[in-house]
């Protein structure tokens, strides 16, 4: 039995317009890459004691929360329109690459966290729960209908997105962005975003131990701030974040929820 080969031309499908759309606006950004090995066994261990999981993403994603909380710069974009300068974003938005399936087609899209280190863990995981399991149109409703569109119209409303409507950019596109394939024992060496700071972590060793990247906009700081910014996020990890799980694996949790909306 033969099977029939076809080729010629395909249409981009919906599922990987938004991702073209990335990939575009990355190009224009001035990214370097440091990294960090990160002890957390600690974490791993308090962790693996917990009766309801919790993903590594938001134990990322909360402790760099609670590092940008307070190093503005990490909450900056540089702009070029109408002319080169700095815009700071009142609140932290973390952005988290979450890969879905829909009509047998897989899918990129980006879980929003507004101000994920004022949330408790579990009203984090709750929400990603939420984006991992709904049905896509309804979860991700604002971005469905961006990929629905042309290209010419998509880029448009990025462009006005990314350099007009900068109150609402950060609600929007994030201010910081986090992507992983830890899970496949997969390491990503430089993550495709635009924003300000991008955060990846690779599969954890025999002794607990992961690489930890950070990929930055060099034109609003330099290596040594970020090799700081490393530093801390693994000290967070391993302190606030470890003590709350403890809490968490005690029966009452100390960090208030506050419930975020969408």
């Amino acid at each position: 039995m033969t099977t029939k080969r076809t080729s010629g031309r395909l249409l981009i499908p919906r599922s990987r317009r938004l991702t073209l759309d990335v990939l575009h606006y990355h190009k224009q950004s001035a990214t370097c890459a440091h990294d960090r090995l990160f002890d957390l066994k600690k974490v791993a261990e308090l962790r693996s004691r917990l009766t309801s999981r919790i993903s590594w993403s938001v134990l990322f994603i909360k402790a760099f929360g609670i590092v940008a909380a307070h190093r503005p710069v990490l909450r900056q974009s540089f702009q070029r329109w109408p002319w080169a300068h700095l815009y700071q974003h009142s609140q932290n938005v973390a952005m988290l690459a979450t890969h879905r399936v829909h009509d047998n087609e897989p899918w990129v899209l980006w879980s929003r966290f507004v101000q994920p280190e004022q949330q408790s863990l579990t009203s984090l995981q709750a929400r990603l729960d939420r984006y991992l399991t709904e049905p896509i149109p309804q979860a991700f409703r604002q971005q469905w209908q961006l990929s629905g569109l042309p290209t010419i119209f998509r880029r448009i409303l990025w462009w006005w997105t990314l350099n007009v409507s900068l109150s609402k950019r950060a609600h929007r596109s994030g201010t910081f962005f986090l992507t992983t394939l830890a899970g496949k024992g997969v390491e990503i060496q430089d993550p495709p975003a635009f924003l300000t700071s991008n955060l990846t972590y690779g599969p954890l060793d025999e002794q607990s131990r992961c690489r930890v990247t950070m990929s930055y906009d060099h034109r609003l700081m330099d290596g040594s701030f970020v090799a700081d910014c490393l530093i801390e996020l693994e000290n967070v990890l391993n302190s606030t974040i470890a003590d709350e799980l403890d809490a968490i694996i005690s029966g009452g949790e100390t960090t208030a929820t506050r419930p975020e909306k969408s």
